[in-house]
């Protein structure tokens, strides 16, 4: 076996175990965000607030365990460039087809700044610019659920939109809630405008949760026109479940993903959908800020 060959062994290893890493850490990420949805339905804010405080660890833990066995293992910190250049290479056939590519291209850059000895921003072999397009990925269950109010009228989707969620706690009063809704959207929008061909309302799967609250973030379409919206769940003292108000404005969609508040709990299969929805919804945040109010560096 020529040296070329041996080199081509190590760097596929290498990025087979760094891939695995990364992999790792995400299933760890959904897992945070499912267990989120079962805390809020037992209105543990106890354990809301540790599993926060694990998840924020739990990047850095990831990246560290993940540097310690390619050295310790492979010797990493003492492989030429030639054999880093490949593994890279190596790394992006891993991405094809994957679920989270530009999350694993950040895992990547961050356990390599780990492992060189050199200045991180002047590495040919990181990640500085994305290797894998994040289009057209999909995801099972599909990134957000499409409903037609012209089938069954908009109070009844309205309602339906909120027990597809599936909280395994009661609501205190879920048509009234759904009345006071439909009054606010009325009110905001003045008369409903004629229902065009192609109109829906879009939801993403999978609620977000911060702190004793869970949202629900979503946007009507009607004709060339797009409602974005966002619904806060929160718990009544006596424990039931209400809908606390809609947001209508785009400004203050953008300020529940401002940086200086804690980030939402989320189960994505595909975050880069969720981060595509979102943006339609605030034109002006940043995707960076976007995925960094998701507890995920890009």
């Amino acid at each position: 076996m020529d040296i070329s060959t041996v080199e081509n062994v190590l760097a596929a290893r290498i990025a087979e175990a760094m891939i695995d890493g990364f992999n790792r850490h995400y299933q760890l990420i959904r897992r945070y965000g499912r267990e989120a949805k079962a805390l809020f339905e037992a209105a543990d804010w106890k354990g809301v607030h540790l599993a926060v405080r694990e998840r924020i660890r739990s990047y850095d833990e990831r990246v560290n365990e993940t540097a310690v066995l390619l050295a310790a293992d492979f010797g990493a910190a003492s492989i030429d460039d030639a054999t880093w250049q490949q593994l890279k290479l190596l790394y992006i056939g891993h991405l094809i087809n994957h679920k989270q590519p530009e999350l694993a291209e950040t895992f990547f850059n961050s356990v390599c700044s780990k492992i060189l000895a050199r200045t991180y921003f002047n590495n040919d072999y990181i990640f500085a610019r994305p290797a894998a397009s994040t289009e057209y990925i999909q995801a099972d269950p599909p990134t957000y659920r499409s409903y037609y109010p012209v089938q069954c009228g908009l109070r009844a989707t309205i309602k339906q939109v909120i027990v597809d969620f599936a909280w395994q706690r009661p609501f205190e009063d879920l048509d009234r809630d759904v009345d006071f809704i439909m009054r606010t959207c009325r009110k905001s929008l003045g008369e409903w405008p004629q229902a065009e061909a192609n109109a829906q309302i879009r939801v993403l799967h999978s609620a977000f949760y911060r702190n004793k609250g869970a949202y629900v973030f979503g946007k009507a379409i009607n004709g060339h026109h797009e409602f974005p919206f966002a619904v806060p769940v929160l718990h009544t003292p006596e424990g039931r479940l209400v809908l606390d108000t809609i947001l209508l404005d785009r400004l203050l969609l953008s300020v529940l993903f401002s940086l200086s508040r804690a980030y939402f709990m989320v189960d994505m299969e595909v975050p880069s959908g969720y981060v595509h929805f979102l943006s339609s919804i605030m034109p002006n945040k940043p995707p960076s800020e976007i995925y960094t109010m998701l507890g995920l560096g890009k």
